[in-house]
C-alpha cells in the first residue's frame, strides 16, 4: 500500500519564505535596538574636542560647514578588527556625504594622526582618547555610527558593521525626512 504525501502548494511555500524573511529582519531590528537602548534622542549632544590634525572643533562647526545636509558620526577605534573592515566604506560614504569620525580610545591626537596616515584614512577625525563622548551618546562599542538629519536631530544609531547601501539609504532618509 502506498502512502500519498501531501503536496505542498508554491503559495505555501512562498508564504513560509517570506515568514522566515521577516522573522529574522524582526530579530535583527530587536537586537539593534537593544543595544542602542541607551543611545539618546532628539538633539545630538554637543561634542567638542581636538582633531587629529590638532585642530579645535565642535560638532556645532562641523555641521554649519555642511549646512542643510545630513550629517553621520562614525565612531572607530584603531584596535577594532570590524571598524579596519568597514573603513572603505566610509571612506567612500564620505566623498557624498559629511562624515565626522570619532577614534574612541586610540591614543593621543598624534598616535591617532599616525594611524590615519599609516592607513591612508583621509578623514576629518576627533579624538575620544578616553571614550568620553562615546559614553555621552550611549553606545556599547564601535563601530558605531549616530546620523543627524539637516536640523541636528539624531535619526539613526547603529552598532556594528554597516555596508556602504545601508548606509547611504540612512543618510539619503535622514536627508528627506
Amino acid at each position: 500500500m502506498s502512502e500519498d504525501k501531501p503536496v505542498v502548494s508554491r503559495w505555501r511555500r512562498v508564504g513560509l519564505h517570506l515568514l522566515t524573511v521577516l522573522l529574522v529582519l524582526s530579530v535583527v531590528v530587536a537586537v539593534n535596538v537593544w543595544r542602542t537602548r541607551d543611545a539618546p534622542a532628539g538633539v545630538a549632544p554637543p561634542i567638542v574636542g581636538v582633531l587629529a590634525s590638532g585642530q579645535q572643533i565642535t560638532l556645532d562647526e562641523f555641521r554649519a560647514q555642511h549646512a542643510g545636509r545630513p550629517v553621520a558620526l562614525y565612531f572607530w577605534a584603531e584596535w577594532c578588527p570590524v571598524c579596519r573592515a568597514e573603513a572603505h566604506v566610509v571612506t567612500r560614504v564620505m566623498k557624498d556625504y559629511p562624515v565626522l569620525t570619532i577614534a574612541m580610545q586610540s591614543g593621543s591626537v598624534a598616535e591617532v594622526a599616525q594611524v590615519l596616515q599609516k592607513r591612508e584614512l583621509d578623514w576629518p577625525t576627533l579624538v575620544d582618547a578616553d571614550g568620553a563622548i562615546t559614553r555621552q551618546y550611549g553606545l556599547p562599542g564601535v563601530p558605531g555610527l549616530v546620523l543627524l538629519d539637516t536640523q541636528g536631530m539624531i535619526r539613526f544609531v547603529e552598532v556594528g558593521y554597516t555596508t556602504e547601501i545601508g548606509l547611504r539609504l540612512r543618510l539619503w532618509w535622514a536627508g528627506r525626512f
